[in-house]
């Protein structure tokens, strides 16, 4: 490495400066490998060790039929992986190839500026798939690298170090980032032109249909899927339901919503709340659903710019259309409340559908059950709480890897697990539970959501993740509605009451830390999260709605577009006028070492010394002493100093104000004196 650095120092000035502005298109590149196809990856990387080479023995550019040659081919290669060549991910592959080809064409200044202008382009086109604090710590990277190329293309002549350039390219970046910063909380937040709505979706999260296992899948996902900040009370942990899709239809392997029907939709909402409301706010992730997991119970809809939002009578809420990014609202809900119709009717049917020919054995031990005495006429409170004593007694495990149920039998997955393996995760105890309650001709459905949060808050908020997706059940009450129970309390209860998931197996690097300090891991996992917590509330949440509360804190009391526009002109104007000011005052002020010597002339002529413009202070003393004489020798000594004070081997970068001061006292007590 030591070899490698020398001989980089030793370079010719182009050979280096090619080889740093490689470096940077590589960096600006690398984020986008996940995103490439592979040889479009391959390709660019041998472009680019190829003109390394070609840099380091300072040999010819290859003939340019040769990039035409390479271009046709990448063309074709877009043209199949994609088949086409419009859209987002061909549009990228086909700009980082013509970067990378560019590249065998620096052989003028004119070339290495559409390098430069093709790498900031590329920048951008890292925001289509990612706007993370991550990325956009990259990105200023490849800002800087680039902007400091940039500034050795403009210094032709010498060799400039890279340091000086970086250094001249950070102040500059750094001047205009007030402007910047101004357009970011001024300009009218206007919606995109164009979209690219699967851009920030998780790769896991909560489904509109499950099956056993599904559940447990998105648990191994460590990822956050809302922040929360209470404003007040905070629930404990077992009141923390956030109610997602609401699975009624069950196929014998999987579990879906009821589809939407007139008098579904016409339905009303039979909803009574208790107790003062929990008030909060809420940044949803992008997920892959309309359905809004909201706290339990909300009976008011939150206010959310650009959605419909809707609640059926199953008490989820919806956004109209699913939510492709992130989102920040206020909400409020009720712990203790009350849902669902009081008497039987014909909407309770569906929940009472077991198709036929699935899980015989579970419906014969349901069977038994409903025919013990004890049970024969129980209702169903006292049927559910019979089947949970049967959860915590008969040996049931609670865990993340359970295996695969319905392998050897399609038709018997529950009898499976509730009679013979019993280990599961929530999902296997949900279901299980409704298809017993069902077979006792209990009305009883599954919801899914996530329960609980993380147990210490970062920054304010409290953490949602996509491990804490969980699946409860829900049976029917007559004379109360719906009732809520949670079957994994019942084997599991630090699950529910403490917010204790099963954790999967750490990663390589989290094993390797966690392993030698857990508490390092924490820490550095959470200052991680706050900052990135931050980056979303107060860059990517960044909306219209937090521009005019701006202008209200600013004194404007009904804030609109056309205040926000007056606003950022007349701020702009300020700024401009304060900028050309500036340029004057700099193009006119008058280097304080030439002002010293021009008070210094003046005092001299005034005793009838010549003091040309030319002459340094050393000859100026000189001619003192040969027309003052030893009545000058104060003033030779100080013109003595002036001259050490500014070309010595320890010069001072300003001069001393107080002996130019001494100086013309000293010249005019003399001039009086003579």
């Amino acid at each position: 490495m030591a070899l490698i650095l020398q001989r980089f120092r030793h370079l010719p000035r182009e050979a280096r400066d090619t080889l740093f502005l490689l470096a940077v298109i590589a960096w600006t590149i690398l984020p986008h490998l996940s995103h490439l196809p592979l040889w479009c990856s391959l390709l660019t990387g041998v472009v680019l060790v190829w003109r390394a080479q070609l840099a380091f023995v300072n040999a010819p550019l290859p003939s340019r039929w040769w990039l035409v040659a390479v271009l046709i081919v990448a063309t074709g290669l877009t043209l199949w992986s994609f088949r086409t060549l419009l859209g987002k991910e061909p549009g990228v592959t086909m700009a980082v190839v013509l970067m990378a080809l560019k590249t065998l064409e620096l052989r003028a200044r004119r070339d290495a500026f559409v390098v430069f202008f093709l790498g900031f382009f590329i920048i951008l086109t890292h925001f289509l798939y990612s706007q993370s604090l991550l990325v956009a710590a990259a990105m200023l990277v490849s800002v800087w690298g680039l902007l400091t190329a940039l500034v050795l293309a403009h210094m032709p002549v010498g060799q400039p170090g890279l340091r000086q350039a970086a250094s001249l390219a950070m102040r500059t970046a750094l001047l205009g980032a007030p402007i910047m910063a101004l357009l970011f909380v001024l300009f009218p937040r206007i919606g995109p032109l164009w979209g690219v709505p699967n851009d920030g979706v998780a790769s896991t999260g909560l489904s509109n249909t499950m099956r056993m296992g599904s559940v447990a899948e998105v648990a191994t996902d460590d990822s956050i899927a809302m922040r929360l900040r209470f404003h007040g009370r905070v629930p404990p942990p077992q009141d923390m339901y956030f109610r997602g899709p609401v699975l009624t239809a069950f196929d014998g392997r999987e579990w879906k919503p009821l589809p939407p029907t007139p008098f579904r939709i016409s339905a009303p909402l039979d909803l009574e709340v208790q107790g003062e409301p929990v008030r909060y706010e809420m940044t949803l992730e992008p997920q892959r659903l309309s359905v809004l997991p909201l706290l339990e119970a909300s009976p008011t809809a939150p206010v959310i710019e650009g959605y419909r939002v809707t609640q059926h009578d199953d008490l989820r809420w919806t956004a109209g259309r699913p939510v492709f990014e992130r989102l920040r609202f206020e909400a409020e809900a009720h712990t203790e409340f009350r849902h669902g119709p009081t008497q039987a009717g014909f909407a309770l049917g569906d929940a009472l559908y077991l198709p036929e020919g699935y899980n015989p054995r579970t419906l014969e031990w349901a069977a038994g059950l409903r025919a013990d005495p004890r049970y024969a006429s129980a209702d169903a409170r006292t049927l559910a709480s019979a089947v949970l004593t049967h959860v915590r007694s008969a040996g049931y495990t609670y865990t993340l890897v359970p295996g695969s149920y319905g392998e050897e039998d399609p038709f018997g997955a529950i009898d499976e697990f509730w009679l013979d393996r019993r280990l599961g995760f929530c999902e296997h105890f949900a279901a299980a539970f409704v298809v017993v309650m069902r077979a006792m001709d209990v009305p009883a459905r599954v919801v899914t959501g996530y329960q609980g949060t993380d147990p210490l808050p970062v920054d304010g908020y409290h953490i949602v993740r996509q491990s804490s997706a969980h699946a409860w059940a829900e049976y029917w009450q007559r004379g109360e509605g719906w009732v809520r129970v949670d079957p994994t309390a019942a084997v599991a209860p630090d699950r529910v009451m403490r917010s204790r998931n099963l954790a999967p197996p750490p990663g390589l690097m989290a094993g390797a830390l966690g392993n030698m300090s857990p508490a390092l891991l924490a820490q550095f996992r959470g200052a991680w999260e706050t900052a990135n917590n931050r980056w979303n509330q107060w860059v990517m949440n960044y909306s219209r709605g937090q521009q005019l509360d701006l202008l209200r804190h600013l004194g404007f009391r009904s804030p609109s577009w056309e205040d926000l526009s007056l606003l950022l002109i007349g701020t702009l104007s300020a700024l401009s006028l304060a900028g050309a000011g500036w340029a004057w005052w700099d193009r006119h002020r008058v280097d304080p070492w030439v002002r010293q010597m021009e008070r210094v002339r003046s005092a001299l002529r005034l005793l009838g010394v010549d003091a040309a413009t030319h002459e340094a202070p050393q000859a100026l003393a000189a001619r003192v002493r040969e027309r003052l004489g030893q009545a000058g020798e104060a003033l030779a000594q100080m013109l003595l100093a002036i001259d050490s004070r500014r070309y010595s081997r320890a010069a001072a970068k300003r001069p001393d104000t107080a002996l130019t001061r001494r100086f013309s006292h000293t010249a005019r007590q003399l001039r009086r004196n003579r």
